[in-house]
């Protein structure tokens, strides 16, 4: 067995032998997300299509994924701007076709996962739409995606995130009753009622540096989501503070504390 099986592994059994130690309120189902899908499994790559697979046949509420427009209108996955010294967003399609993911898949469209998903009914995509070099590009971008989505017939089986507080602003222009969470951290729990989003999605140092935000949000009727949670501390953590989502690298290790 390789040092990482041995490793997860151990975590694994950790979970699974505190998790009647989890002290949360049991009418609080905290749901997981995969974080640019499940791709801690052999044969499997960040941002993937078999991350994607992996996550909806392990159950999770959501498989988070990272999109950015091509030049030329297409919605390609990547974490980062650029990929193997292409700029993604400076870059027509066809330059992007050839590239290959460490597990030797092509680099993915939105439109090949929303494929996969229209083939159940349960995981969600969570469509990170990344800055882009504009507000125009921010727009055309947010446009673009929401088109390929309601185009294909997967509204209800998209939420959108962003850092880019411009592509959230037209995500809920667009329409209001989108599912939108803004992931920056520097908006209060009131800014984002009052800007019509639908949640709050920010990372373990922000909700640690603002204790007060997640019951806030719940007073006002927004979903909360805490990223990207991979120790078994931080879990137990934010498990005991209710929130409706983790966003994980580990999602069999959150499913432990869960059972």
């Amino acid at each position: 067995m390789s040092t990482k099986k041995v490793f997860l592994s151990t975590l694994l059994l950790t979970a699974c032998a505190i998790s009647s130690c989890v002290c949360r309120n049991d009418s609080v189902n905290t749901q997981i997300i995969a974080h640019r899908g499940f791709w801690d499994k052999l044969g499997s790559a960040q941002n993937s299509i078999s991350s994607l697979h992996n996550a909806i046949d392990f159950g999770a509420y959501g498989s988070e994924l990272d999109v950015h427009l091509t030049q030329d209108g297409y919605v390609v996955l990547n974490h980062d701007d650029d990929y193997q010294g292409v700029n993604i967003q400076g870059a027509a399609y066809a330059d992007l076709s050839a590239l290959r993911l460490a597990n030797g898949e092509p680099l993915p469209t939105l439109q090949q996962c929303i494929e996969v998903a229209k083939t159940q009914n349960t995981t969600k995509l969570i469509v990170e739409i990344k800055p882009h070099h504009s507000l125009e590009a921010d727009v055309r971008a947010a446009n673009v995606v929401v088109k390929v989505i309601n185009e294909s017939g997967i509204a209800d089986l998209t939420d959108y995130i962003s850092f880019s507080a411009d592509i959230c602003k037209e995500l809920i222009k667009l329409n209001p009753q989108h599912r939108v969470a803004y992931l920056n951290g520097d908006k209060s729990p009131q800014e984002l009622k009052a800007e019509g989003y639908w949640g709050l999605d920010y990372s373990e140092g922000t909700l640690h540096d603002h204790p007060t935000w997640i019951n806030e949000a719940k007073e006002l009727g927004l979903t909360t989501n805490v990223w990207t949670v991979n120790s078994l501390d931080e879990m137990q953590y934010f498990l005991q503070q209710g929130v409706d989502y983790i966003t994980t690298n580990h999602p069999e290790l959150l499913k432990g504390l869960l059972n």
